[in-house]
């Protein structure tokens, strides 16, 4: 008696070895192509990614720029009494925090903006601001967003 073979992917039985190896290149020979082909995209993206990382970690490193480089800067600013007034809807707000990435946690920040822009804070009220963002550095007041090299020389904190 000839041997059974079983295709595992329609799951049909075959007389012998080379019936299920002709029915696998006329029926699924363009579905395994498919697989091979998704598999050889995602392998290059991996190795894509990889080879992003570490170039840019390269780079990093040889211009000497770390992804904290405001960290000293934005607690000196703090330390010296400076703030922001802002609001969680205000694109010039979102901007400045950007730009000081994973430091902005050490900047003292004010939300002025009641949920679903219902109005200001209290404290916003009081402190009379007007605009987003503003800046109290020194006892005065700098309203829209300032570069780092602006706010350096506002509060006399250096950029390291």
């Amino acid at each position: 008696m000839a041997e059974k073979t079983h295709c595992s992917i329609c799951d049909r039985n075959f007389k012998d070895h080379d019936g299920l190896l002709k029915h696998n290149q006329s029926i699924h020979y363009e579905k395994t192509q498919i697989t091979k082909s998704k598999n050889a995209s995602y392998s290059k993206l991996i190795l894509g990614i990889i080879i992003l990382v570490i170039i840019s970690l390269f780079f990093f490193s040889f211009i000497g720029i770390s992804p904290d480089k405001y960290e000293n800067f934005a607690k000196c600013m703090t330390q010296s009494g400076a703030k922001m007034y802002g609001a969680y809807w205000c694109t010039h707000c979102s901007e400045q925090k950007a730009l000081f990435g994973a430091s902005w946690k050490n900047i003292n920040y004010i939300e002025c903006s009641l949920p679903n822009k219902a109005g200001q804070t209290q404290e916003c009220i009081s402190a009379g601001i007007e605009s987003y963002p503003t800046w109290e550095i020194g006892g005065k007041r700098f309203s829209g967003a300032k570069s780092p090299e602006s706010l350096s020389e506002l509060s006399g904190c250096p950029i390291n």
